[in-house]
């Protein structure tokens, strides 16, 4: 038997060995919570540094990412910057080692596509269950990939118009049935339905041409059906690109332009002030642009004989056979009397709708002034069709007259250019200028516009105009709203329709009696007074009809941000982005006021749970 000091030694060591094992699990605790919190201020650091190049559209990556490389990428230099300047982060990041640097590209891709989905959470929990429309376009970016944008259109719990770039997706084919597919796959990643948005598949969905795309197509499909005009715009980009291939060719435009507006001011044939007589060179021209073709012919025809000059001196001093026989070519078709004619007759068309097509890119245009200009843009052109074709003719050959260009007789016959003239029927230039030519170029553009905005179509937009605000409420019909509202077949149930009756009677009543009501002027400014008045509560069907009539789209102001956005994101430099990857930095670059609003520990437990998924797998 064990005496008693033994025991009581036996005793002691067991409490040290308890004493040692309770120190030990201790100091891990302590451990692993500065782990924890060294990782934590690791971590944040990095989304610090993807958040500033996120908002910025800049690279990650760099062409030499080594410890001695004097340019890692914007990326690292960020981050040695972010090091050097805060001691904390300093000795966290450090001290790392390996993986846990959190520097490695995957890493980095991780956490913006936590950002971007948070972004894209928050825009669909603040568009909940609200109708919406959706935008739509397509476009090639720099790897000559075709990609679909689409925007979601909705009004907000404040009565606002909010427009959100929803994704970006890869397309094979433009084709509908394509288009559909890839929104359907969009929309079902996001849990949207697309039932309501298909016209064949429900009644109550209405394809609105966006306004400004109206036009732009327009254009297009004049220069697709008329031989004449398609040949014109293809002979100004060449004129184009070939005067201002070079600085030293901009600069001859430049000088003989300043050497005729002198001349032209000596001999009083100009006047003089303040922003005249300053364009000094020939505007590009883009495919879908309205605007922009118009824009190119007024600088052409502007700078006609300084291009002439120019186009004069690449044909003598040419560096090869192959470009003098080009601007030859060019100078010989500059200077005919179809050219010249077909460059006012589209000068004049494009004019007409000049202001219309601007007025439609701004994001905050409203139906009913878009009717009203479509409305003056059709009177328009069918006066000039029917009384403008002998001032059209007296300024082509006055122009050409003052140029050294022939001036054909209309009494004449018409000589073809380019076809066998065995094939062609004899007619009069009178009769190829003013019927094959002059009518038929604007009967396409009406019958365009007439197709585009369609008679279903005008009905809807035209009963939206009853909800608006100005004036009194002076265009308000009630006969025409319940008639917009019998377009929603699915919204409005036959019961709603006549309770809708009896509460426009009331509403009309009641806001035009309310001051608040008296000063606004849009559709727009009338959904967020209601909802500030909390009178969208009392009348729920005709705040309904508003908001179906505020999600109808009308411009593509949107759309084409976005199609800017990208051009900025997948450069030249970045040509070989993944679809992913540039749809990612899209969402956080072009809905930055979102992305703001976003916290980092939103992004950090999205990306700690991605991480955690993966690893499971």
């Amino acid at each position: 038997m064990r005496s008693h000091v033994e025991e009581h030694k036996a005793w002691r060591n067991c409490q040290s060995l308890m004493k040692q094992k309770q120190h030990i699990e201790v100091a891990m605790c302590k451990q692993s919570d500065q782990t924890k919190k060294e990782y934590r201020i690791h971590l944040t650091a990095i989304v610090d540094c993807i958040r500033f190049l996120l908002r910025q559209g800049l690279a990650f990556r760099g062409n030499d990412e080594s410890m001695s490389s004097s340019n890692k990428g914007n990326f690292l230099e960020l981050l040695d910057f972010l090091v050097d300047h805060n001691e904390v982060i300093h000795k966290v990041i450090k001290n790392a080692r390996g993986n846990l640097k959190l520097i490695a590209p995957t890493i980095q891709k991780d956490i913006v596509r936590s950002a971007a989905s948070e972004t894209t959470k928050a825009i669909l929990d603040d568009l909940g269950d609200n109708l919406f429309s959706i935008l739509i376009d397509e476009s090639r970016d720099i790897s000559v990939k075709e990609q679909m944008v689409v925007v979601l259109r909705y009004v907000n719990k404040k009565g606002q118009v909010i427009e959100r770039f929803l994704g970006l997706v890869h397309v094979s084919n433009t084709n509908a049935l394509s288009l559909k597919i890839a929104l359907e796959s969009l929309f079902s990643k996001y849990g949207l339905s697309l039932s309501s948005l298909i016209l064949k598949e429900n009644c109550s969905a209405f394809y609105i041409h966006c306004f400004a795309h109206q036009l732009q197509l327009a254009l297009v499909t004049v220069a697709k059906k008329h031989v004449g005009v398609a040949l014109f715009f293809n002979l100004v980009a060449n004129i184009s690109n070939v005067v201002g291939a070079s600085c030293k060719r901009r600069d001859i435009l430049r000088e003989s332009q300043i050497a005729k507006v002198k001349e032209a001011l000596q001999k009083g044939e100009i006047s003089s002030g303040r922003g005249l007589n300053q364009e000094t060179t020939i505007k590009k021209a883009g495919d879908t642009r309205w605007s922009s073709h118009y824009d190119t012919l007024l600088s052409l025809l502007s700078l006609f004989p300084s291009t002439i000059d120019v186009l004069e001196i690449v044909e003598e001093d040419g560096m090869s056979l192959a470009q003098k026989g080009e601007t030859c070519a060019l100078l010989n078709s500059m200077q005919t009397f179809e050219f010249v004619f077909t460059l006012h007759l589209m000068k004049n068309i494009l004019g007409i709708t000049h202001e219309l097509s601007q007025a439609l890119q701004r994001s905050d245009q409203d139906i009913v002034n878009a009717m009203k200009l479509v409305s003056v843009s059709k009177q328009r052109l069918q006066a000039m069709r029917d009384d403008g074709w002998s001032s059209l003719l007296n300024n082509v050959s006055s122009f050409c007259e003052n140029h050294n260009i022939v001036v054909l007789n209309m009494n004449d016959t018409f000589q073809t250019q380019g076809r066998s003239r065995r094939r062609v029927e004899k007619v009069s230039n009178l009769h190829h200028f003013q019927v094959e030519l002059f009518f038929q170029v604007i009967d396409q553009q009406l019958q365009e516009l007439n197709n585009r905005f369609t008679e279903a179509n005008t009905e809807l937009l035209l009963c939206v105009a009853c909800l608006n605000p100005r004036d009194s409420f002076s265009a308000f019909d009630k006969e025409k709203l319940i008639r917009f509202a019998q377009f929603y077949s699915s919204e409005f149930s036959p019961i709603e329709l006549l309770a809708l009756d009896n509460q426009l009677e009331n509403y009309f009543i009641d806001v035009c009696f309310d001051s608040a009501f008296s000063k606004l002027e849009g559709i727009g400014d009338l959904s967020m007074k209601l909802v500030e008045t909390r009178k969208h509560v009392v009348y729920p069907l005709v705040y309904l009809l508003l908001e179906l009539a505020l999600i109808l789209p009308v411009a593509t102001a949107s759309v084409e941000r976005v199609f800017s956005a990208m051009n900025i994101i997948k450069n030249r430099m970045r040509n070989r982005m993944g679809d992913e990857w540039l749809n990612d930095c899209l969402v956080t670059y072009i809905e930055r006021e979102v992305f703001d609003s976003i916290e980092n520990e939103q992004i950090i437990q999205c990306f700690q749970t991605m991480k955690t998924r993966r690893e499971q797998l």
